[in-house]
């Protein structure tokens, strides 16, 4: 039901509009993208195995599992709208929250969306190879129509999430399923040459986190939630295995389907496999399948990343503006205009590339900050209420902390520059804070812890 109008003397108000169902999709819908479509080529050319490649996908699946029973922790207890940002400002103070939020809108949120976007534009140009300048044009208009959709509200953009999360998960579900129905051998490929190595191992672990990446967005929503103590928990326990699960099948499926060889010597292995199991038909459908898939995740991003401005503006910490919610539609509308012009800039500079290596740093760092924050809240306030108690702990946070630690240093060796740039972007942000602190627009500003 689309919140009405409220009278001047009050402020509107974000609703709790979205059920079990709807924040479920949200789950499925951003972690799905385009990863499990395309990364296990790269990752076959890592490792040597195939049992060894299930196991990596089972184990950081797992991992990844664990940082998402995290956040279920932190929004069933902090059921407000803001996700991560709230989680780091509760766990370790404004500044820190704040330097969250300022990476989050530069880099990782907006960076995301840009980089998804292209995908589709990529994979558009594919299916209509005749019609000029698509790879250019398609990434904004997805950008500006997912914008105007969850400008209308968070029902328009949750009905639109469920849409597409049914069909990227429909068409993963036909090429898992054509798999095991296919009667035939793998075609010849010539051998694997590759030997087990500490650096095949770590770039294969790299691949499947990116791939299981995405979970984290419901909770920016929490505050948009119905029953959130509940149906937080639920959705990401819920969505966070089906995706492990669905993973987990579609690599069964391509080495039914494809040598280990033919996996590693292809750069979109889900098309080729299609091709087999499915004949002519199967890489459009794979396409087709991505590009839903893309659309489904750009949508995501789009609904849920302004809760975060929207939170960071009410303490004080943003524009004042982003903070505004629509009296028709209830929704944070000048925040999701402004990520909108944002990330279109993104998209058509062609720096999205550059901005998601940045945000690899940056992601995982607040990542590991965000699920460690369940051991400090623990410690600082024992007594709090907390409707939902991880499982696990404090062996699964402090596991997810460490791996995201070892993800950030892996990282700054492996891409100094991008990392470097990431952490230069992050430091400037202090000054920052300092001076918004100082003007900012709220006489009511959170103390420094």
């Amino acid at each position: 039901m689309t919140p009405t109008a409220t009278p001047a003397s009050r402020t509107p108000e974000l609703q709790r509009q979205l059920g079990l169902f709807d924040a479920a999709c949200i789950v499925v819908g951003t972690t799905i993208g385009v990863g499990i479509f395309l990364v296990p080529g790269s990752i076959a050319r890592a490792l040597p195995s195939e049992p060894l490649i299930l196991a990596i996908w089972v184990i950081t699946g797992l991992i990844s599992f664990f940082g998402a029973l995290g956040y279920a922790e932190l929004g069933a207890m902090i059921p407000e709208s803001g996700g991560q940002y709230v989680y780091v400002r509760e766990a370790y103070g404004p500044l820190t929250a704040f330097l969250c939020g300022w990476v989050s809108f530069l880099i990782v949120q907006s960076g995301s969306i840009a980089a998804v976007s292209v995908g589709f534009g990529i994979y558009l140009s594919y299916v209509i190879p005749r019609v000029p300048g698509v790879v250019w044009w398609a990434p904004v208009a997805v950008i500006a129509f997912f914008t105007l959709v969850n400008y209308r509200g968070v029902r328009s953009g949750a009905r639109t999430q469920n849409l597409f999360t049914a069909l990227k998960t429909g068409g993963l579900v036909v090429l898992i399923a054509s798999a095991f129905v296919h009667i035939g051998a793998p075609p010849a490929a010539a051998p694997i040459r590759a030997s087990l190595s500490l650096n095949g191992v770590v770039i294969a672990m790299l691949g499947c986190f990116v791939a299981y990446d995405g979970w984290q967005y419901v909770a920016f929503v929490a505050g948009e939630i119905r029953d959130p103590r509940r149906n937080i928990p639920l959705s990401l326990g819920l969505g966070t295995g089906l995706v492990v699960l669905l993973y987990f099948l579609a690599n069964v499926a391509y080495f039914r389907v494809l040598p280990l060889a033919g996996i590693a010597a292809t750069e979109h292995v889900a098309a080729t496999a299609a091709e087999h199991t499915l004949g002519p038909l199967g890489a459009t459908l794979i396409a087709l399948t991505i590009m839903f898939s893309s659309a489904g995740a750009a949508n995501g991003a789009i609904l849920t990343s302004p809760r975060l401005y929207y939170a960071q503006a009410r303490d004080g910490l943003f524009f004042h503006r982003m903070a505004e919610v629509h009296p028709r539609f209830g929704a944070p509308s000048f925040a999701i205009l402004v990520q909108g012009v944002w990330c279109s800039i993104l998209a058509v500079s062609g720096s999205y590339e550059t901005i998601v290596s940045y945000a690899l740093f940056a992601m995982w760092l607040f990542h590991g900050m965000t699920v460690f924050g369940v051991i400090v809240l623990r410690r600082r306030d024992p007594e709090r209420l907390r409707p939902y108690r991880m499982w696990g702990y404090p062996l699964a946070p402090l596991l997810f902390a460490l791996f995201a630690g070892w993800l950030v240093v892996n990282t700054l060796v492996s891409r100094p520059g991008p990392s470097l740039a990431g952490t230069a972007i992050i430091a400037a942000g202090v000054p920052i804070y300092y001076i918004w602190k100082k003007r900012g627009s709220r006489e009511n500003l959170p103390e420094s812890r």
